[in-house]
């Protein structure tokens, strides 16, 4: 059932102030999702704890996450480009639509995130011999980013796009080592595979991919992010957006976890960096 059916199922049971909340959802749906809480309060003419026991009440973690399953009841898509916009859309309205989209998704993927899973991932990396960062496709490029990231933190990075390159540090690996796969749906087989390979070979596996899907099951640890996005059928575009989101939060536990001392190496690296940079004040910046 699709949020708007949900609304009008539930209509009866609703309070008076919700059903007013209801009843502006209803008569427009897509101004609903391009409004504050706030101003869907002050149309509504209720408080905005009321807007977000509605919101609660229809099965959702609070407003952000209500309008994203708003937007996509809304939402037919345009096949291989985004599922929020429409083939008519002007140049305003899906840009709108897909910084919408962004935000609410990563609000999401915030609320859901389990923090546990997550400590226990930074860890991991910061005992690490050795990290790799694997994808394939959309999710290579954050492993790239990754690669980036945690390649300045004096620990040997290993990166690659190639499945035979990747296959080969698998089967290189050893205890003490991680390995990290990226992958929205998790039902890449390759990557399950690199999953399977890298374990039988006592490495870690830390998997940033979708809750219960192969690649979920196979990893050591699995960081799961719920993201409503059928890549089979869309331009990944917000899945992107919470891998590359959840690389930043390793890479700053990764930093904090090693002290003061290991800030201050990555500080000297940044001062061997700068001569690279054109000087802000010369440019009159």
């Amino acid at each position: 059932m699709n949020m708007l059916e949900k609304i009008n199922t539930h209509l009866e049971l609703l309070s008076k102030s919700e059903r007013k909340v209801a009843e502006v959802i209803l008569l427009s749906p897509q101004t609903a999702i391009h409004s504050s809480i706030a101003i869907l309060a002050r149309t509504a003419d209720v408080s905005e704890p009321t807007v977000n026991r509605f919101c609660r009440r229809l099965g959702s973690k609070g407003y952000p996450d209500f309008k994203l399953h708003l937007a996509q009841s809304l939402a037919n898509g345009t096949p291989y480009v985004n599922r929020n916009v429409d083939e008519d859309d002007s140049v305003d309205s899906y840009t709108h639509k897909i910084f919408e989209s962004a935000m609410a998704s990563l609000e999401q993927v915030k609320n859901s995130l389990d923090i546990a899973t997550v400590n226990r991932a930074v860890d991991l990396l910061t005992q690490a011999k050795k990290i790799s960062f694997f994808g394939l496709g959309a999710s290579a490029a954050v492993a790239h980013d990754a690669m980036n990231k945690f390649f300045r933190f004096n620990i040997p990075v290993v990166y690659s796009e190639d499945i035979v390159l990747q296959r080969m540090s698998c089967m290189n690996s050893s205890e003490g080592d991680v390995v990290v796969l990226i992958s929205h749906t998790g039902r890449t087989k390759m990557l399950v595979e690199l999953s399977a390979l890298a374990r039988e070979n006592d490495a870690t596996v830390i998997a940033i991919t979708s809750p219960r899907s192969p690649l979920a099951l196979e990893a050591s640890l699995t960081l799961a992010l719920d993201v409503p996005e059928d890549t089979d059928m869309f331009m990944p575009m917000t899945s992107r957006l919470a891998q590359l989101t959840l690389i930043d939060v390793l890479a700053t536990g990764f930093t904090l976890r090693r002290g003061a001392k290991f800030r201050d190496n990555l500080k000297r690296v940044k001062d061997a960096l700068k001569e690279s940079c054109f000087d802000k004040t010369e440019l009159g910046l």
